[in-house]
């Protein structure tokens, strides 16, 4: 039963090439490498949940480099939750599982939030994976009805899931009541599980017409992408195409490329649409080989902000972008993705996943990675929240350990031989 929940929420992800370990051997190395990784992941958890406590979630540090926590409804909430069951699914830790699921059910009156996007981030990332590791079936409801929650923002004339109520332009005018943002797309996977776990195909229809939205009017011929796209909520026509986080509306902020690639990735595995995969393929090839990207495969925090010959806008936010600051989140999260896209495409997936692994030999080396007692007990390092409204500027943040986590997960799954599994 237990690994039929597993497949239920993950479906067969990772090691489903024949070959794989051939093609990415995994090593004793390898394996320490994770083992370590994990091990030291799990102590600062367990030093953070100390300091963590009541109906607040940790997101990042405070200008003292202290804990600073959130609200139930901000967007981050569900990634300490995740944190915690990713740490206890690696070591098995009950001291961890207990604190996994006192911080997941905190999270239930999320389960009815309409108020933005998020219930994806919010809900799969906590209750997604306390019902794949517990099969709880009380978790199982929570998701169903965050599904539902999260459909009622919908709209079949934009063909759309409405991101914000409304995105005021960096230009000044005008206030758009339609704003959709890439983000969008790491929201999808909890209305597909929903669809699986309820046969209703309106959740996973939703999905679908959302997807492809993004892919007509979101993605550019080079497969970066806007940021945000805004609607006219009354014929659907695209009334704007702009930034919240990134430098200017022309260029690609980083980790908005890392939700693309990811959401695509997730929408090849949950449709075997060969669109979404050369999708998730062409933005991967976007972040892999942009000119600005450093050799260590940890990306400034948009990729446009030191090209030579670019010209941004003149909304570009000039004033804040100064130091050439990194982003360890927009890494994590497509090393994660990575480590799955690479195993949708047979021998020329080795590519991307020994990309992933740059990436987290860099993230986990002590140019990105904390030491116990400093950063907050965060994991990692060096992260950026959002320039342009000044903040969150090379702190650590909650979700860049998260995917650091999950790609560990993944990229021990390698060396295993059981489908399904991290």
């Amino acid at each position: 039963m237990r690994n039929s929940i597993r497949l239920s929420i993950r479906p067969v992800l990772y090691l489903m090439l024949t070959g794989l370990t051939a093609l990415l051997s995994f090593s004793p190395a390898d394996s320490a490498f994770v083992s370590e990784n994990m091990a030291h992941a799990n102590a600062l958890l367990k030093n953070m949940l100390r300091q963590a406590s009541g109906t607040t979630f940790p997101k990042t540090i405070d200008a003292s480099g202290k804990l600073k926590s959130t609200s139930m409804y901000d967007w981050t909430s569900g990634f300490f939750a995740g944190n915690l069951w990713y740490a206890y699914e690696a070591s098995h830790d009950e001291t961890l599982r207990q604190a996994a699921i006192q911080w997941t059910e905190k999270l239930a009156p999320v389960q009815m939030f309409t108020g933005n996007h998020d219930l994806g981030f919010m809900m799969y990332c906590s209750y997604g994976n306390a019902y794949r590791l517990t099969g709880n079936p009380a978790y199982k409801a929570v998701l169903v009805q965050s599904a539902k929650s999260l459909a009622t923002r919908f709209s079949s004339v934009t063909g759309s899931i409405k991101s914000w109520d409304k995105f005021v332009s960096w230009h000044g005018q005008p206030t758009y009541t339609f704003p959709v943002i890439i983000d969008n797309m790491m929201n999808l996977e909890l209305l597909f599980f929903a669809s699986r776990a309820t046969g209703d195909l309106s959740f996973r229809q939703i999905a679908v017409t959302h997807a492809n939205t993004v892919l007509k009017n979101q993605i550019r011929p080079d497969f970066s992408c806007y940021h945000v796209v805004c609607y006219d909520d009354k014929t659907g026509a695209v009334l704007g195409r702009e930034t919240a986080q990134g430098y200017a509306d022309n260029s690609t902020w980083s980790r908005g490329q890392a939700w693309g690639i990811y959401g695509f990735t997730v929408m090849y595995r949950e449709t075997r649409d060969p669109v979404y995969l050369d999708a998730a393929r062409r933005m991967a090839d976007y972040y892999l080989t942009n000119k600005n990207m450093p050799a260590d495969k940890i990306p400034y925090w948009d990729f446009n902000l030191y090209q030579p010959g670019f010209t941004p806008g003149p909304e570009a936010h000039t004033a804040e972008v100064t130091a050439p600051l990194r982003d360890a989140s927009a890494a994590a999260i497509t090393a994660s993705a990575l480590l799955e896209l690479g195993g949708y495409l047979g021998r020329a997936g080795t590519t991307y996943r020994l990309a992933a692994v740059t990436m987290l030999r860099s993230l986990a080396s002590p140019d990105y990675r904390a030491n116990p007692g400093e950063n907050g007990n965060f994991i990692l390092k060096h992260s950026v929240g959002s320039i342009p409204h000044g903040f969150e500027r090379d702190v650590p943040l909650v979700y860049a350990d998260y995917y650091f986590l999950e790609a560990l997960l993944r990229y021990a799954a390698l060396g295993k031989a059981r489908p399904g599994r991290y």
